[in-house]
């Protein structure tokens, strides 16, 4: 029996052999992991220039943006590296590195939506003492304890995803570092790991839908007791943005985690990485941009002092 340490490459296996479908792959992430750097770029461009961007609501925004570059940067630029090179090999630690910030990144984002649920639920319900409530200092603090508590909750499983042992087969089904499959190939006594990948995957989601759901709840009770129609629809459309990527993350976890035939799993999982990867990201700047008044006035502010400048 081989120890971990022996094991210096492992081999990414992708989506697919057929090189047609590659191209097509290669084409498709690409464009949508320039539209997801591209329209998340302007998202924290804009809220860091626009004066009129510098609400509660906008730093976490930013601060989303800054995830979902970060998120789809530590996957989807490896794979299009493979793909167009057909080196399907990576290095243990470059391999580990991988999962260790998908991962992070992809908790903290769970624990930010809850965060900017939260936002929500005091713009709305308590909107006289928004200002007070959600200052600078708490703002951060939010911020900090998001990226904490994702680094507390991952450490653990993935400090004993370490000591993992490969005999057998260094060949990972998937075009990314993940848990499930790096578990799969390991002749290790694996047990307990996985018991606490569900643990921590479980805590994760339930303690994030929990407040948001919670929040919601008493958003929308808030909002029925408005009096006026006008006052209800511009109220449930400043929820709108954050109710839909809500739906999006925890619908694609939830398809994750519905546990599916052994023959198939591997490849639903790798269908619901490529949207959480890269659909999302993309779609996410889109999404609050196009419903939001505030945004878009920015941006087009923005553009008209590009322009002006360009001119003089």
């Amino acid at each position: 029996m081989r120890n971990h340490t022996s094991i210096t490459r492992f081999i990414l296996l992708g989506l697919t052999d057929d090189p047609q479908m590659q191209i097509l792959i290669f084409l498709f992430l690409l464009i949508t992991y320039t539209l997801s750097i591209t329209g998340n770029l302007a998202i924290i461009i804009l809220t860091l220039v626009d004066s009129h961007l510098k609400t509660a609501m906008y730093f976490f925004l930013q601060n989303f943006s800054f995830l979902e570059i970060s998120f789809t940067s530590a996957c989807i630029p490896r794979f299009l590296y493979s793909i167009s090179t057909g080196d399907r090999t990576i290095t243990y630690n470059a391999c580990e590195c991988q999962l260790f910030f998908t991962d992070l990144f992809g908790v903290t984002e769970f624990f930010l939506l809850a965060t900017m649920s939260y936002d929500r639920y005091v713009a709305i319900c308590k909107p006289l003492h928004y200002v007070t409530i959600m200052n600078h200092r708490v703002c951060r603090r939010l911020m900090f304890c998001c990226w904490m508590t994702a680094l507390l909750i991952i450490f653990p499983p993935f400090s004993l995803g370490l000591g993992l042992e490969f005999c057998d087969s260094n060949t990972i089904d998937h075009f990314l570092c993940d848990a499930n499959p790096i578990v799969k190939i390991s002749c290790s006594d694996t047990w307990f790991l996985e018991q606490m990948v569900i643990a921590c995957s479980v805590l994760i989601f339930i303690m994030t839908l929990i407040c948001v759901v919670l929040s919601y709840v008493c958003i929308i009770r808030t909002i029925l007791r408005f009096p006026s129609a006008q006052q209800r629809t511009k109220a449930f459309s400043t929820c709108s943005s954050h109710i839909i990527v809500v739906s999006i993350t925890y619908g694609s976890c939830i398809f994750v985690y519905t546990k599916p035939s052994a023959k198939d799993e591997m490849a639903v999982n790798k269908r619901v990485s490529i949207l959480t990867t890269s659909i999302s990201p993309m779609l996410n700047p889109f999404i609050y941009t196009l419903r939001n008044k505030q945004v878009k006035q920015a941006l087009n502010d923005l553009v008209k002092r590009i322009i002006f400048l360009s001119k003089n």
